[in-house]
């Protein structure tokens, strides 16, 4: 089992957004002084739920920073990005870093990013496989052309090659943001791990995995693949002697947070969008998630581990909006459920 953080640069009512991207970096730093093996960051655009407009630019500098953790994006949104010139960053990073960067990719939602980057809503609803099969040639294969529907060019070198790293692994991970069983059989037919969300409970999560494990299989994927794939599985950490303690601190911050940063999502189509009641969300995620003392924690992480499947958790631990409080909390993560762990 490896642990994680999961870094949205969330804004808080009342703070700027230097103070949140801030707060963002510093606790990745102090992720790597306790222990923690990865850190995943967020990327929004437009809304103060998270501050940081481009993942893998964030990751560069924090893969800068540091010298063991592994940065990855949680995720990257394919559609309102080329594939190649995404391909293109995280073969440098990956590079770069000596293999310590992942990627993860996801389809995002209809939102008003489509139209200020040129994408259209038809990249959202139907480009997604042929973006995210032109970003993995291009990190798997020495040249690249292209002939689908939106992507179009005569065939050119990669430059760097993934496979010029060195490090071990051949080419940055790719791991695909799963919300439904649709996105489900897109990775598993491709073999890529599934990150999968924080508002999902464990037998939701146990069910998509068991599904991506029999669409692989369909696939024609070996049975060490299918069953040595790390998913991921996105979620809230907040430490205290008592979990009332915990909980409380989450129902003080989260949901005026939640509340400003949901609801500033616009549509690129003017649909309707229903948005979840802040205060039932975050007492939805205090239950799921380790919320509490450091052995609730550590039992919490341990049961989902072993009812899923999924071996690796990118836990939100800037729930209390405070940057010495998130200091705290990840160092508590690392000194007191991490050991308990094994």
């Amino acid at each position: 089992m490896r642990v994680g953080s999961f870094v949205l640069g969330a804004q808080f009512p009342g703070q700027g957004q230097g103070e949140a991207l801030h707060r963002a970096v510093r606790s990745a730093e102090v992720a790597e002084e306790a222990g923690l093996d990865a850190v995943w960051l967020a990327e929004h655009h437009f809304v103060p739920y998270g501050t940081c407009p481009s993942a893998v630019t964030l990751a560069a500098l924090l893969l800068g920073r540091t010298r063991r953790l592994r940065v990855g994006t949680a995720v990257s949104v394919l559609p309102t990005v080329h594939p190649v010139a995404l391909g293109e960053q995280a073969a440098l990073l990956h590079v770069t870093s000596g293999g310590r960067f992942s990627l993860g990719v996801g389809r995002g939602g209809p939102w008003v990013d489509l139209e200020v980057f040129g994408a259209g809503l038809r990249a959202y609803e139907e480009g997604f496989p042929e973006s995210l099969d032109l970003l993995l040639r291009w990190l798997r294969e020495p040249a690249v052309g292209a002939s689908g529907d939106r992507f179009r060019f005569r065939e050119v070198p990669v430059v760097p090659r993934p496979s010029e790293s060195l490090s071990e692994e051949p080419g940055p991970e790719v791991v695909v943001a799963c919300t439904s069983p649709s996105s489900v059989r897109l990775a598993a037919e491709r073999g890529l791990p599934m990150l999968l969300g924080m508002h999902v409970g464990d037998e939701e999560k146990a069910e998509m995995v068991a599904l991506w494990r029999r669409q692989a299989r369909a696939a024609g994927h070996p049975a060490a693949l299918i069953h040595g794939a790390a998913h991921v599985s996105a979620g809230v950490c907040q430490i205290a002697d008592r979990r009332t303690d915990a909980a409380e601190t989450l129902l003080k911050t989260m949901p005026g947070w939640l509340r400003q940063g949901l609801g500033a999502h616009v549509t690129v189509d003017g649909r309707d969008r229903r948005m979840r009641d802040p205060h039932a969300y975050t007492e939805l995620l205090c239950g799921l998630h380790p919320v509490g003392t450091p052995r609730l924690c550590a039992d919490r992480l341990a049961a989902t581990a072993e009812r899923t499947g999924v071996s690796r958790f990118a836990l939100l631990v800037e729930g209390s909006g405070d940057l010495a409080a998130t200091e705290e909390n990840v160092r508590r993560l690392g000194a007191e459920v991490l050991p308990q762990l094994g």
